[in-house]
């Protein structure tokens, strides 16, 4: 059997240099700001690429017959199409292109784990670092916003069904928008004052921008998506009385997951012991970086100890490094190599003077006759067989305790979803961990109610929400297709 030609990309090709001399070009760097200047602010790290060095990394693209980048991004963003189409200087139609698969471009540019997804299988990488797609990706995006302003695809025509949407995170805004586009009425319900979920509250003003994020928001309030605030589902109304009393015949639970992880040591109970989520949400959310301006103080110390190796910890660390403490301390109990956070990440954190403790792990909090911080106790660790992920097994040292200084402690050790909708819903299955389960096609065990992201995942990347959003979108549209027949 003749294997099927791969579909041509959606541009001519154009780039002049052979393969070889392209492999040849040195990766482009952003441009970003100074460490010791930016940890002074919450502005964004990185500007970005400019219009010369948006074509100079476009170069480097091999257009490959069969683009396996493409395979490799969870949303399968043309991205063979896009990328040429900057090197043609075509950013409008780059942005179109990357927009019929993924609704939030300039979001996922800047916080998407390109390294792992698409930027790992380019075949650039095989000789050289692979293209830089994901900062391409937000070159186009930040081009359109300051250049063009919202443009809104074309609506597929009134379908008179209702459908509604609980989380204004990734998964849910991208969910709202498909079904918007595809003709649906859509109401976004939030917890929170503000609409964007985790890219509002756990993502870092100076990593993701918050008037970015409202640009995303805005267009797709332009498809016609209604978003309902200060709506807490399960408490303020139901799922069922979505159904019975609103109307809605399908929902979408996309609400993340924000309760906290600790570990269950001594002394968390101690007044400066923090959650990251609730750190991260003070300063993102409500400003407290801004006090007295914003009325939502945070207290740090000077020497604050983040506990934890993930996205999660390095915004916690970062953040706290911007109160100006005497020292940031991060307490990671394996080495850097088995690090979960992305790798440009610990780069930005370690040029920003965060002291990283490999092989430590705290067993205790210890402070003062009043109830405050003021040491760790920890033990020193070494690497032992892989885990059930791949990754060595900590095994504790024996006799090793030591003390650490610190007068505030930030666990960042992972999150749990909030149980509020499982346990108001009935019918609606779970998992020992508190995750909703879902089918291949993101359906829960209650027939039109569908869910995805951490959720369902218990942890997932933005992009991997997003991927989630689509697939139920599709899912609800094939569901309400039998209604209406």
């Amino acid at each position: 059997m003749r294997r099927s030609r791969e579909k041509k990309p959606a541009y001519e090709k154009k780039i002049p240099l052979k393969p070889k001399e392209r492999m040849a070009i040195n990766r482009h760097m952003p441009i970003e700001k100074n460490p010791e200047c930016r940890v002074q602010n919450f502005t964004e790290v990185s500007d970005g690429f400019n219009v010369e060095l948006a074509s100079q990394e476009a170069l480097r693209c091999l257009e490959c017959n069969d683009p396996v980048c493409t395979q490799g991004c969870p949303v399968n963003v043309d991205i063979r199409s896009f990328i040429g189409m900057i090197y043609q200087k075509d950013y409008q139609g780059a942005i179109n292109k990357i927009r019929e698969s993924n609704y939030l471009p300039a979001i996922c540019g800047r916080v998407c784990p390109q390294e792992s997804l698409c930027e790992q299988v380019c075949l650039v990488g095989k000789r050289n670092e692979p293209l830089a797609i994901g900062k391409l990706e937000r070159f186009v995006a930040d081009f359109e916003r300051n250049n063009g302003g919202i443009s809104v695809p074309e609506k597929q025509p009134p379908k008179n069904q209702k459908v509604a949407v609980i989380g204004s995170g990734p998964g849910g805004l991208t969910a709202a928008a498909d079904l918007a586009v595809r003709g649906y009425d859509v109401t976004i319900f939030e917890a929170l004052h503000e609409a964007g979920g985790v890219l509002k509250f756990g993502i870092p003003e100076f990593r993701l921008p918050k008037h970015i994020v409202d640009a995303e928001i805005d267009r797709i309030k332009a498809l016609g998506v209604e978003i309902q605030t200060n709506v807490l589902i399960g408490k303020t109304i139901t799922i069922d009385e979505l159904y019975d009393e609103m109307g809605f015949l399908a929902v979408y639970i996309g609400t993340g997951a924000g309760s906290p992880r600790f570990m269950n040591i001594p002394g968390e109970n101690l007044s400066e012991v923090y959650s990251a989520s609730e750190v991260l949400t003070r300063v993102n959310l409500m400003k407290s970086y801004k006090f007295p301006e914003y009325d939502t103080p945070i207290k740090m110390g000077k020497r604050i100890a983040i506990i934890g190796g993930g996205d999660v910890a390095m915004d916690a660390a970062r953040t706290s490094k911007r109160f100006n403490p005497e020292r940031t301390m991060l307490l990671y109990r394996r080495s850097r190599e088995e690090m979960p956070a992305r790798a440009e990440e610990i780069h930005h954190a370690e040029e920003e003077g965060i002291d990283f403790r490999f092989l430590t792990n705290p067993i205790a909090i210890l402070g003062d006759e009043d109830g405050h911080v003021t040491r760790i106790e920890c033990q020193k660790m070494e690497l032992g067989p892989p885990d059930e992920n791949g990754r060595q097994r900590p095994i504790p040292v024996p006799d090793s305790n030591f003390i650490i200084e610190a007068d505030t402690v930030i666990m960042a050790i992972g999150q749990n979803p909030n149980p509020i909708i499982q346990q108001t819903t009935p019918g609606l299955e779970t998992t020992k961990w508190g995750t909703i389960t879902v089918n291949e096609d993101g359906e829960t065990s209650r027939k039109g109610i569908f869910a995805g992201g951490d959720i369902s995942r218990g942890g997932a990347t933005v992009i991997q929400a997003v991927a989630d959003g689509k697939l139920a979108a599709a899912s609800i549209d094939s569901y309400l297709e039998t209604l209406r027949n």
